[in-house]
C-alpha cells in the first residue's frame, strides 16, 4: 500500500504540472505537438547535435547539446551573466524541489544573490556527457518558449512559465561547441526537456528525433514533442511507415548528485536478438544481448552523444569479420582510428542511400522487425580516398554496461519515435531508402 508520503508527493507534482499548464500560453486550437530544430556540429572532438529554445524575460535564444539519456535541462548561468526578470530559485520545500527530486542545501552561496546563487535552495548535479564533468548547482525555473506544429511546419510560439532547470556554472560548457550554453536532456524523467514541455501543454509524453547528416545551418533536423504526423518534403508522413519494437529500462545510479532517490531510469534501451550482414546471421555470443536489470548490464542502448556504434569486443570482431568477407575483393587499407575496417573508396560505388556496401540489419524480438543500416549510416568517409566501417570496439561489457550502444552516426536520417507511454520505439530505418527523403526536409519556414 502506498505511504502517505507518496500520496503527498503525487499531490505536489500534479499541482505543479497543473500550475504550469495554466501558465502555458497556447493557441486557440488544442496543441498536438511542438517542434524544435536540430543542427549538427563537428567543431569539437565530438559530433554534437544542437537544439535551440528561447528562455528568460526578455526571451533570448539558448543553444543546447542534445543528450538522449539526460534527465534535465542544464543552462550556464555564470558566463556573461544570466539576466531575467522571471527567474525563480527553487527554495527548499517548494513544489519545484519536489518535482526535480532535489535535495535542500541551507547555505552554499556567498556574495550578491543572482541566478544560480541563492541560499536555502535545492541543488542538482548537471552532467556533461561529452566530458563526464559536472557541478552541483542551483535548481531554478524560468520562462521557456518553443514553436508549436501541425506536423508539417512550425506554427505559433508557446511558452511554459515555470520551466524547471539546473542553473549551472560555466563548467557545463566545457567540451561543447561554440555558442552552446548547456545540455538538453531528453531522458525518461519529469524535468527533462520533452517531459516538461509535454506536461505543461497537456501533450502525450511521446517525442521523436530526426538527426541531420549535414553540418549546414540550413539543413536542420527535428525534435518533435507530442503526437505525429511527422511530415517531410515532398509531403511524406513518416509516422505512417514506422516499425515498432519494445523499449526497455535500466536503472541509472545517481549517488552523490543531491537526489532524494538514488536511481532512475532515464536512458532508452531495446533488445537486439541478432545481427545480419548482407542477409547472413553473424555468429554472436547471444548471452550478452539481453537486458539484465538486476545487474544493470547488457541490452542495446541508444545514444546521441556516442558518435559511432560501440560493440562489445567479441560482437565487434564477429561483425567486422562478416562485413569484410561480404565486401569481397574490395581492398582494405590501413585502419584509421577509431575504426578497424577501412577500404579504398575508389572501389566502392554509390547509391541514393550512401556507399554501395553490404547492408547491416539489427534484428529485434519479433523476427519480422529489423533496423536496416545502409552505406550512409554504416560507412564513414575519413578522407578522399578512404572509407571505414563506422563501428568501434567498446571493449568489455563491464565498462560499456551495454552489449551494444547505437551511436549518433547510425541515427542520422532515421526518425526515432520514443513512445514512452506505450514502452515502444518507432523507427524508420534510413529515410533515404524507404521514404526517399531526409531529416533536413522538414519545412521550418513559417
Amino acid at each position: 500500500m502506498a505511504s502517505s508520503f507518496h500520496y503527498f508527493l503525487l499531490f505536489i507534482i500534479n499541482s505543479f504540472l497543473f500550475l504550469n499548464s495554466c501558465i502555458a500560453k497556447t493557441t486557440t486550437q488544442r496543441l498536438n505537438a511542438l517542434v524544435l530544430p536540430i543542427t549538427k556540429l563537428t567543431s569539437t572532438n565530438d559530433i554534437q547535435y544542437i537544439t535551440q529554445i528561447h528562455q528568460r524575460t526578455p526571451l533570448v535564444p539558448v543553444k543546447l547539446a542534445l543528450y538522449l539519456g539526460g534527465d534535465s535541462l542544464v543552462v550556464d548561468c555564470e558566463d556573461l551573466g544570466f539576466v531575467s526578470s522571471t527567474y525563480k530559485p527553487a527554495l527548499c520545500g517548494s513544489a519545484e524541489c519536489t518535482f526535480a527530486d532535489a535535495r535542500c542545501n541551507d547555505g552554499m552561496c556567498s556574495g550578491i544573490e543572482r541566478p544560480g546563487c541563492h541560499n536555502n535552495t535545492c541543488l542538482l548535479q548537471g552532467s556533461n556527457p561529452f566530458t563526464s564533468l559536472g557541478s552541483v548547482d542551483e535548481v531554478g525555473s524560468d520562462v521557456v518558449s518553443v514553436q508549436s506544429t501541425d506536423g508539417s511546419s512550425p506554427k505559433k510560439s508557446v511558452s511554459v512559465g515555470n520551466f524547471v532547470f539546473v542553473c549551472s556554472s560555466s563548467t557545463i560548457k566545457l567540451g561543447l561547441g561554440k555558442g552552446v550554453k548547456g545540455i538538453a536532456g531528453l531522458g525518461r524523467y519529469p524535468i527533462s526537456l520533452p517531459f516538461q514541455l509535454a506536461s505543461a501543454h497537456n501533450l502525450s509524453t511521446k517525442f521523436a528525433i530526426c538527426l541531420p547528416s549535414s553540418t549546414s545551418e540550413s539543413k536542420k533536423g527535428t525534435l518533435f514533442v507530442g503526437e505525429g504526423p511527422y511530415v517531410y518534403r515532398p509531403n511524406i508522413d513518416v509516422s505512417k511507415s514506422l516499425i515498432y519494437t519494445k523499449l526497455y529500462q535500466m536503472p541509472r545510479l545517481f549517488l552523490g548528485t543531491f537526489r532524494s532517490s538514488p536511481e532512475s531510469f532515464t536512458e532508452y534501451f531495446v533488445k537486439v536478438k541478432s545481427i545480419k550482414v548482407n542477409g547472413i546471421a553473424v555468429p554472436l555470443n547471444t548471452s550478452l544481448l539481453p537486458v539484465k536489470r538486476s545487474l544493470n548490464l547488457g541490452g542495446t542502448k541508444i545514444s546521441t552523444t556516442v558518435p559511432y556504434t560501440k560493440l562489445e569486443t567479441s560482437i565487434f570482431n564477429a561483425v567486422v569479420n562478416a562485413f569484410v568477407k561480404a565486401m569481397g575483393n574490395i581492398p582494405r587499407v590501413k585502419p584509421v582510428e577509431p575504426f578497424e575496417a577501412c577500404f579504398s573508396s575508389k572501389n566502392i560505388g554509390s547509391t541514393p542511400f550512401g556507399p554501395a556496401v553490404p547492408k547491416i540489419d539489427l534484428m529485434f524480438e519479433k523476427r519480422s522487425v529489423s533496423w536496416s543500416m545502409f552505406g550512409a549510416n554504416s560507412m564513414v568517409r575519413v578522407s578522399d580516398k578512404v572509407m571505414c566501417l563506422g563501428f568501434v570496439d567498446g571493449f568489455d561489457i563491464e565498462s560499456m554496461r551495454s552489449a551494444i550502444i547505437i551511436g549518433a552516426h547510425q541515427l542520422e536520417d532515421n526518425l526515432l519515435e520514443f513512445d514512452v507511454p506505450n514502452s515502444r520505439l518507432g523507427f524508420s530505418s534510413s529515410l533515404r531508402f524507404g521514404s526517399k527523403t531526409t531529416c533536413s526536409n522538414f519545412d521550418f519556414q513559417i
